[in-house]
């Protein structure tokens, strides 16, 4: 066994002088230190502990420690940044100043169903607690967010809403002239009828002049329905010839619907979202079970 300038250690020792024994799941290694001559333990976590952080410990437990090195059993060193964890697999050599100590780490026994989930319980309610101490913050950051976002929506709304306003009054106003000029044209036939009929004509000559301009209208709204594919229900029409005017509008003064029903939907989603985010801060419950509710 050589350093790596290739000179011999001084002595190579047993690898009884350092042990590795298993505590509670985690490993406990037990060496002599070499100025203060004593034995002292190093527990260490595996899953994050590295060889550097290893060696600097046994380092800063003895002072008199001028070298601290790991190598592999075929002479390779091991780098600082290696996890205990892959360290323990195999056996490897722990160099103290010029002394080198050979090491067979003990295999670790599979842990039994019972204790696998005793642990998987430990790690659940350590993840529980977790989201109990941090998820308020989130909640209130996630929360500053949503508003802000509303707040943006809102001022980008507000010029197109009331340009929306002006647009439907002028539209509303065009329908309902429309109607109630529909409602001046058939008095108006009304009124004529009867004067042809009982001033001018007879019942007899106005019979078919009526019967033809009764289904002259069945015509019309026939042709309304094979235009719209709708019944002319009176409800339906006034919506329709309001959505014309509106659209014809809106195209005159440059109002971007598309734009407009976008932001609204954005807006929408947003203040849903602060609703759903704001109900586990009254509950005090978490996210995944309110998911889970809904």
């Amino acid at each position: 066994w050589r350093s790596r300038e290739g000179a011999p250690y001084s002595t190579l020792v047993p690898s009884d002088e350092v042990t590795i024994n298993y505590r509670h799941g985690l490993p406990v290694i037990t060496l002599m230190l070499p100025t203060r001559s004593e034995r002292c333990q190093f527990t260490v976590k595996p899953v994050v502990t590295t060889v550097g952080a290893f060696l600097q410990d046994v380092q800063r437990e003895d002072k008199g420690i001028e070298r601290a090195e790991v190598f592999a059993t075929d002479g390779t060193k091991v780098s600082d940044a290696t996890l205990m964890e892959v360290l323990l697999m195999n056996d490897f050599k722990l160099v103290i100043n010029n002394t080198a100590y050979s090491v067979s780490p003990p295999v670790k026994d599979k842990l039994s169903s019972e204790h696998a989930t005793e642990m998987e319980d430990i790690k659940s309610l350590v993840h529980r607690l977790f989201v109990a101490l941090h998820l308020e913050d989130h909640q209130i950051r996630k929360e500053r967010e949503l508003l802000q976002k509303l707040d943006h929506l809102k001022g980008e709304l507000l010029p197109l809403e009331q340009m929306k306003a002006r647009i439907v009054d002028s539209a509303d106003a065009k329908t309902s002239r429309l109607l109630w000029v529909g409602l001046a044209l058939m008095s108006t036939q009304g009124g004529a009828l009867a004067w042809l009929t009982w001033w001018v004509y007879s019942w007899d000559i106005m019979e078919p002049v009526t019967y033809f301009i009764t289904y002259g209208s069945a015509m019309a709204f026939y042709a309304y329905f094979v235009l719209t594919k709708q019944d002319y229900i009176y409800p339906h029409a006034k919506d329709r010839q309001f959505l014309h005017y509106f659209y014809r509008k809106s195209k005159k003064q440059r109002f971007n619907v598309e734009r407009y029903n976008k932001l609204k939907d954005d807006l929408a989603e947003a203040e849903e979202s602060l609703r759903r985010l704001r109900q586990p801060l009254h509950l005090r419950l978490p996210i995944q079970e309110i998911n889970d509710k809904d």
